[in-house]
């Protein structure tokens, strides 16, 4: 088994505020001012959720890429379900859209990007995680 590894880099700038150096990219990470934070940036939870859906989303423009498939204006939406004691995700849902002329296509190659994305492969068994396709615009 090829084994590889990511490296982030964070770092404290104020007393609720801190950067994360990812390649070249920098994003801040803070807290609601309801919270304690100045609201400078996302939650970590916002980017955790952030995380599942972009990685699914790059995924899954790469699987209508490599098949030229015709489908445009991709959209993901992430939903996490939060409970307490001690507070976590319980569940995470992706819904996706798009236009697309063959929506029976689109279903395989969402099911080729749940398959492929390094999160779900992660969370799968750990979470409940769902996949819904709304209804697609044919375009």
């Amino acid at each position: 088994m090829e084994t590889s590894k990511m490296k982030i880099k964070i770092h404290q700038i104020s007393d609720s505020t801190s950067e994360a150096e990812i390649r070249d990219h920098r994003i801040l990470i803070d807290r609601t001012t309801a919270k304690g934070g100045q609201d400078r940036g996302p939650m970590g939870g916002e980017l955790f959720l952030t995380s599942i859906g972009g990685c699914f989303t790059s995924t899954l423009l790469a699987a209508i890429k490599a098949r030229e498939a015709r489908v445009s204006e991709v959209q993901v939406e992430v939903t996490g379900t939060l409970v307490d004691s001690p507070m976590r995700f319980s569940a995470v849902e992706i819904y996706v859209t798009a236009n697309c002329m063959e929506p029976e296509h689109f279903e395989r190659l969402v099911e080729i990007a749940e398959r492929g994305c390094i999160m779900m492969n992660t969370l799968r068994g750990k979470l409940d995680l769902t996949v819904r396709i709304g209804a697609p615009v044919q375009a």
